[in-house]
This record gives C-alpha cells, sequence and structure tokens, in this order.
C-alpha cells in the first residue's frame, strides 16, 4: 500500500511539472549551400507551409538580401528531413531578380507562390507576381504579373474552404528613394482572385485615409470567409518611415505604434477597423522597406482572433498576444509569452503564431534570454497554450547553437537586417518551425541561413485534470485500503 500510495505522489508531481512537448529532432539547415562557407547568400523572412494533401510535403522561402538582392523556394517531400530548392520562374524582359517571396497551399493541394521582380539601381519593386505548382513545389508555372511598380510587402492568402480564392496584400508606394517612402500616404491594397491567380479583382483600399504611415499587412481568413488584414500604423515616425536614420541604427523612435486589424465581411471590397493596441512601444529602428511583421491567426474552430508582436512597455523587447474572442468588439489585455522575468534587459521579438486545429495556439520567437547584461546572441524559443493564449506553457528551445544578432545586412551601419517574419506551421501534432540562424555568418561575410526544427507538442496539465487525476487515486487508493481491511478481519 506504500509502494501504491508513492507511485500516486510520484505521478501527480510529474503531472505539475508542466507539458510532455519535445523536440523531434536536433534543428538543420534547410537551404542549399548552408555549410558551405564560400556561399554567403543572407537567406531570411521565412515562410513555411504544410500541403493539406500531403502532411509530409512543406514548402518554405526566403528572401535574400546579400549579396545580391534575390529569393528561394525549398522544397521538402519528408517532412523537413531533406530540402531541394526549385527555380523560381522570372518573367521575360525583367531583370533577373526575384524578391519577397511568399506562399501558400490552396485547399486542393496548389502551391502557389507571390514575389517582386527588381529594376534599376535602387531595387525598387518592378511588379508583384504569382506562379503556381500541381507538383507540390517541385516546378512552378509561368507568372503571372498582379501588380505593378512599387508593390512593396506583398503577401499571399488563400482560403482554406474556396480551393480558386486567393488574396494579395501590399503596400502600393507613390514615390520612394534609397531605403525609404518620401512621405505619407501610401496605402494597403488587397486583390482577390477566384480562379487559382488567373485573373484579379482590381486592388481594394484595407486602411482609412487618415492612417498616413502603415506598413506589414498580413491577410487570414476567417471560419466564415470573412478576410482579416493585420498592420502596423507607425503614426508619426518619420525616423523609420522615411528614413530619418539615415540608414544607421540608434534609439528607436520615441513614440507610440498602433496595432490595426481591417475586416471584410464581402472578401475584400469594403473594410472596417478594430484597433487592437494604440499604445505599442517600439523597440528598435528598421528599414521601412523592410519592418518587421506583426503575426495574426484564426482559430478556425472557436472564430478566436490572436495576434502577436513585440513591444518595449517594460523596458527591453517582449513578446506579447492580444485575443479577441467572438461575439466581442474589444480586444482584451495583452497576455506577456516570453516566460523570462519581468524587466531582465534581454530582449524576444519578431514572434510568429499558429493555431492548430484543436486550438491550441504556438509562438515562435528569437530569444536572448541567456546572454544577460549584452543581449546580443540569439536562439529560437517556442511556446504554447492550450486554453485560448491565456496562459502558456514553459519555452521549449529549438537551437542547438546560440548565434549573432549583428551578423546581417546593414550591420556595417549598425542596422543589421534579421528579417522581417519567421516560419512556422502547426497541426495536431506539433509544430515546425524555419527562421534565419547566422551561425556560419561573420561581419564580413553577412551570412544567413535558414534552419528548422519540428516540435512534438504534449498536452499540458492543467490544474482541474489534476484534481481530477488526484480525486480518482485518492478513491482508488481508498477501495483498496478498504479490502485490505477485510482481508485482515477474515477468520482462518
Amino acid at each position: 500500500m506504500a509502494l501504491l500510495l508513492v507511485g500516486i505522489v510520484l505521478i501527480v508531481v510529474s503531472l505539475l511539472q508542466g507539458d510532455t512537448s519535445r523536440v523531434d529532432a536536433d534543428d538543420a539547415p534547410v537551404n542549399v549551400g548552408a555549410g558551405n562557407l564560400s556561399d554567403i547568400s543572407a537567406h531570411n523572412s521565412p515562410t513555411v507551409v504544410r500541403s493539406p494533401r500531403d502532411a509530409g510535403r512543406l514548402v518554405a522561402t526566403s528572401r535574400i538580401d546579400s549579396p545580391d538582392f534575390s529569393c528561394a523556394v525549398h522544397v521538402s517531400s519528408d517532412g523537413g528531413e531533406r530540402w531541394t530548392r526549385t527555380r523560381v520562374p522570372i518573367p521575360r524582359g525583367r531583370a533577373r531578380k526575384c524578391y519577397a517571396p511568399d506562399a501558400v497551399f490552396a485547399a486542393d493541394g496548389t502551391l502557389h507562390v507571390s514575389y517582386v521582380t527588381l529594376q534599376g539601381a535602387g531595387n525598387t519593386p518592378s511588379a508583384a507576381w504569382i506562379a503556381s505548382s500541381r507538383d507540390g513545389g517541385r516546378t512552378l508555372s509561368a507568372p503571372r504579373r498582379v501588380a505593378g511598380p512599387l508593390a512593396f510587402q506583398v503577401r499571399l492568402t488563400s482560403d482554406p474552404e474556396r480551393a480558386g480564392t486567393l488574396y494579395l496584400s501590399w503596400v502600393q508606394a507613390r514615390s520612394v528613394a534609397t531605403l525609404r517612402f518620401t512621405g505619407p500616404g501610401n496605402p494597403i491594397l488587397i486583390a482577390r482572385s477566384d480562379d487559382a491567380g488567373r485573373t484579379w479583382s482590381s486592388p481594394a483600399r484595407v486602411n482609412a485615409a487618415g492612417r498616413g504611415r502603415v506598413l506589414a499587412p498580413s491577410a487570414a481568413v476567417g471560419r466564415g470567409g470573412e478576410l482579416y488584414v493585420l498592420y502596423l500604423d507607425v503614426g508619426d515616425d518619420r525616423l523609420d518611415y522615411e528614413g530619418g536614420h539615415e540608414g544607421f541604427g540608434g534609439p528607436p523612435y520615441a513614440g507610440r505604434f498602433t496595432l490595426v486589424l481591417g475586416r471584410s465581411r464581402d472578401r475584400g471590397a469594403t473594410w472596417e477597423e478594430s484597433v487592437v493596441d494604440d499604445g505599442v512601444v517600439p523597440t528598435t529602428r528598421f528599414i521601412a522597406f523592410l519592418p518587421p511583421f506583426p503575426s495574426l491567426a484564426v482559430d478556425r474552430d472557436s472564430g478566436r482572433i490572436h495576434v502577436a508582436y513585440q513591444d518595449g512597455r517594460l523596458g527591453s523587447a517582449d513578446v506579447w498576444l492580444w485575443t479577441l474572442d467572438p461575439q466581442t468588439s474589444s480586444w482584451g489585455r495583452p497576455v506577456r509569452v516570453n516566460d523570462t522575468p519581468r524587466r531582465d534587459g534581454t530582449s524576444q521579438y519578431l514572434p510568429q503564431i499558429d493555431v492548430a486545429p484543436d486550438g491550441r495556439v504556438d509562438v515562435v520567437y528569437y530569444d536572448r534570454r541567456d546572454d544577460g547584461r549584452r543581449d546580443v546572441l540569439n536562439e529560437v524559443s517556442l511556446q504554447t497554450s492550450d486554453d485560448g493564449g491565456r496562459t502558456f506553457a514553459p519555452r521549449i528551445s529549438l537551437t542547438s547553437s546560440y548565434f549573432d544578432s549583428r551578423v546581417g545586412f546593414g550591420s556595417e551601419r549598425d542596422l543589421p537586417e534579421l528579417g522581417s517574419r519567421l516560419g512556422l506551421v502547426s497541426d495536431a501534432n506539433g509544430a515546425f518551425a524555419v527562421w534565419s540562424d547566422t551561425r556560419a555568418g561573420t561581419d564580413a561575410s553577412s551570412k544567413q541561413d535558414l534552419y528548422r526544427a519540428a516540435v512534438e507538442v504534449g498536452q499540458r496539465q492543467t490544474a482541474a485534470s489534476v484534481l481530477l487525476f488526484v480525486g480518482a487515486a485518492l478513491a482508488l487508493g481508498g477501495v483498496l485500503l478498504a479490502g485490505a481491511a477485510v482481508r485482515r478481519r477474515r477468520p482462518e
């Protein structure tokens, strides 16, 4: 009986210690040339997507910032163990420079990839294009033009229920100079295709005209087909938007940013807005063409909407999550995701969020918690929530080696570019993350590689489940004790 009680205690303790999540395998590179120091390509800003028809089929895209502006599409057929690079087709008569790619799988398994072509000495976008693949990304079709010159921050979205419906969003600039917008008034536009990208609607304006400096739009489709676009309103920030920093690092803008969610109930034709938070504290300077993107995810089962971004309200950068529950019009107070001590002086930033089919919320982000006062060396952390984003399990480190956040395009000006986002795709079994890693790079080479890690996410034990188990265990113990007492009283 004593052994039984000891076993019960040990099981309860193990339940109280947290979840059973684990990293399935060591982190490993994605891009060809990651182990070759003579290949100094700077891969960053990944998107990673999984085929709805083949769970082992993954596609990741990367922006390449140096030594030349370019892009890459990487394909895996075995769940991310091995990768090959797919050639990106460039239209005839265009400079052979693709840039800023994005990717989605449609509901029928068709892969669509968006990118822009660059032109001129300033490498400004000449047009935005869509190419498609019916063989899981091994080959891409001839591209189709969607938008014209000066389309920045192009992102692609698919409707999970309508295989042919795609949305392309972007910031439409009127005039630009080197790595900056020349003034406010560049709107966010979105266009829709209902025939898998062959034809497109006239673009509609997402943001209100009074929001003059808007950046980093990302779209998602709700469970009822409603369309959402999350973006950043940087207010009066001419330091970043109009290049007042002249491309050099230093203190961030001293004002506040606003996170805004646009919503369309008619598939992108008209828009209304919801302010997520108008007091976001900037944490870093950035190039306006390449801003840090906030992340948006929709729980298609509950209808809950989640937004994640970095914020400096406690001093250094922290990852925060905002949630809008169904049938409500106001956002709740943000939840601090990273489980570091408050005001510890280390940075957690550039979060990417996804929601698994069972409602589990996963957040991956860059994390400098182990670099103390220097706040330089990165690792990548993942945290999960199984209660709708109200609380998060302890972080899981995805990286086997720290890497320097100062390596990248712009490092010579103290404004290194590590990318605009991370990649994350979640399913019922776990999460698959992709990030930009500099462990093979130096200040001179600016080399950045894509790395990946797969995580098997276990069920976190809640207090209620622990109490139910304890109650059942105690009841069982009582039955066994009663049985033992009866046996002791039984006559020989």
